[in-house]
């Protein structure tokens, strides 16, 4: 969908539908996609956020089956502009949890897995537009050891392996492609300082060195084509859960001289708790419902010091939450962006949304226009509590409206 009184893209990410095949992703566009295209924006072409398992990007590499997946896709009045490269694997009905981040950046075939990506989007995009793939914060961060100088050398050039197909493509073709890394809680980037810090420190430094030597561009030009190529993925619900406002995350990049690439659109569970033991217990019992094991759910709790204090998984933080001296959570739970509230209120205490982000987000975009990819990523329809549940259809157009609205 096009905003074009502000020249934004806005779409939703396909990652919310389960599939293993090619056959699978083209069934649940024709059975998503298509019907909110007519009921959304029934006279234009109709943009989406394609999600690739590493099995279907394989399937694409056959010219013949990329060519009529194109086909499938002009014949029903759909486009793709941005892909969501971070999950590699299976996304739904089993464990993903930390295996999500997996392969990481130092396993090649996360390296073959994203230029398998970067061939189907080019030859997927429109004329005229950029394209861009979201993808991992580079490794999960309980797997590797940050204080290994190595460890950031070997990240770096394997990104740069990346970049440097991307500027191949680019004199080809003339098309801007970039890569967004998605900074997550418990990702080795998990904050925008870290991630700016990893451009200014490592990519602009090593990784533009790297690409003088290998494509024999002068140290200026390698770093506006890093510049070009390496960019953002704003995800207000990882922001939100990290306690960062999105204005100072959006200084954060742009002193750094990063560019975003795209927002995603989504929000995190917030629990602010009282100090009453009994009513502690009562607003902790709002979680359990939320309780899930297919995918991880962060925590970041924020004591009356301001301090805040890390779980990997919400199961490992529901004791830690009963200390009264904790007054707010945030969850990584991607709740549909429409709603702010999930019980009522009671004087103390709420169980809500991270929505007030993702209105930050908008307004400083309306201010500034600092991308023109928006990407509505609520993926975890499927394990919400049943009193959160609609047909997918209605609630994904609900979510198309309520940011529309916003805009």
């Amino acid at each position: 969908m096009v905003i074009s009184d502000r020249n934004l893209q806005l779409t939703y990410c396909t990652n919310i539908h389960p599939s293993n095949t090619m056959r699978e992703v083209m069934d649940n566009l024709d059975r998503y996609a298509v019907p909110l295209r007519a009921q959304l924006w029934p006279q234009q072409p109709f943009g989406i956020g394609l999600r690739l398992s590493g099995e279907e990007s394989r399937e694409l590499t056959d010219p013949q089956r990329l060519r009529e997946f194109r086909e499938f896709l002009d014949q029903r009045g759909l486009y793709v502009f941005t892909m969501n490269g971070f999950p590699y694997g299976p996304f739904h009905h089993q464990a993903v949890k930390a295996q999500v981040h997996a392969p990481d950046w130092l396993d090649p075939e996360r390296v073959a897995y994203t230029l398998r990506l970067i061939d189907i989007l080019s030859a997927l995009l429109p004329e005229g537009l950029d394209g861009g793939i979201s993808t991992s914060p580079l490794t999960y961060r309980a797997w590797v050891d940050e204080q290994d100088a190595d460890l950031w050398t070997r990240l770096t050039l394997n990104v740069m392996k990346v970049v440097a197909a991307l500027i191949r493509l680019r004199n080809r073709t003339g098309q801007l492609i970039h890569i967004d890394i998605e900074p997550e809680p418990d990702g080795l980037l998990e904050r925008s300082e870290q991630l700016a810090a990893f451009f200014t420190d490592h990519l602009m430094t090593t990784g533009a060195a790297h690409l003088t030597a290998e494509l024999g561009l002068t140290l200026a030009q390698a770093k506006t084509a890093i510049q070009d190529h390496v960019q953002v993925c704003f995800d207000t619900c990882h922001l939100a859960v990290a306690f960062e406002s999105p204005r100072r995350a959006l200084e954060c990049y742009q002193r750094a001289g990063m560019r975003i690439g795209k927002v995603q659109i989504s929000s995190a569970l917030r629990l602010t708790l009282p100090a009453s033991p009994a009513q502690r217990q009562g607003a902790l019992a709002l979680l359990r419902p939320f309780l899930d094991s297919t995918y991880l759910h962060q925590v970041i709790a924020r004591g009356a010091d301001g301090q805040l204090v890390q779980f990997p998984d919400l199961p490992e933080a529901l004791p830690a939450l009963e200390n009264p001296a904790v007054t707010e959570a945030r969850i990584h739970f991607h709740v549909p962006v429409f709603l702010d509230q999930f019980a009522p209120s009671t004087p103390g205490w709420a169980l809500g949304s991270t929505q007030a982000e993702i209105i930050e987000t908008l307004q400083v975009l309306r201010q500034q226009p600092f991308t023109h990819h928006l990407e509505i990523e609520t993926y975890t329809w499927d394990v919400l509590p049943p009193e959160l549940k609609l047909p997918l259809l209605e609630m994904v157009k609900r979510e198309y409206r309520w940011v529309q609205d916003v805009l």
